[in-house]
């Protein structure tokens, strides 16, 4: 529990421990991020890291001078893609292992068909999508690696969307990160960009839900 309230303080103050660490450390930062966003993106059990809020409080901290734009963008791009890559690699490493059996209770090869048509078809959009969703940022590449999507499709909607997410969000903490309001409501922003996406996921995992039962019946 301790561990867990630890976390929660991190994610909801990280522009406090973030300023300590530039404060202490300087050039360091840079390696943290890279780890960081890496590590949410790339390693399919850490999806709790902080993303969308790290990368406002990175872009706010360029816009007082405390970091470089060029540097801290170009890093957190290259972690963002590297790390979708890892996971797709992983997806597409164990999925034929774990799912070795035909029609066994572990497996159901017309599912595993149906999500491999799925990514073909419309993957790249879910790729892209995920970036801004917390949690399913981390599973999207793991589950396209494991459907087999091709690898050409996933690295290009990788790219685009790292591009989008990291220069998106950076950049508009760099230009509005430090105005008095944001920055005393700051807690407040950061629940709603872990809990809008997330109430998002949930409303559309349910009306698929629905809209399935309905098809059967």
């Amino acid at each position: 529990m301790d561990i867990l309230m630890q976390l929660l303080d991190f994610i909801l103050h990280v522009d406090k421990y973030l300023e300590a660490f530039v404060i202490s450390y300087g050039p360091w930062v840079y390696a943290l991020l890279f780890l960081i966003i890496f590590v949410e993106t790339g390693v399919v059990v850490m999806p709790f890291l902080p993303g969308d809020s790290l990368l406002f409080v990175v872009g706010a901290m360029c816009g007082v001078g405390l970091m470089s734009y060029p540097v801290a963008v170009g890093l957190l791009l290259a972690a963002a893609i590297l790390g979708n890559q890892s996971n797709y690699a992983l997806g597409r490493f164990f999925g034929p292992k774990v799912f070795q059996w035909e029609d066994s209770k572990f497996f159901n090869k017309k599912a595993f068909n149906q999500a491999h048509a799925f990514y073909e078809r419309y993957g790249g959009v879910t790729l892209v999508a995920a970036r801004f969703m917390p949690f399913v940022r981390t599973f999207a590449p793991f589950v396209a690696g494991v459907a087999m999507m091709g690898r050409a499709k996933f690295t290009f909607f990788d790219v685009l969307g790292g591009a989008l997410w990291v220069v998106g969000i950076v950049t508009i903490g760099y230009f509005f990160g430090n105005f008095p309001w944001v920055k005393h409501n700051l807690d407040k922003i950061i629940w709603a960009m872990i809990l809008i996406p997330a109430a998002l996921v949930v409303l559309g995992a349910l009306k698929g839900r629905n809209a399935g039962k309905a098809e059967n019946a």
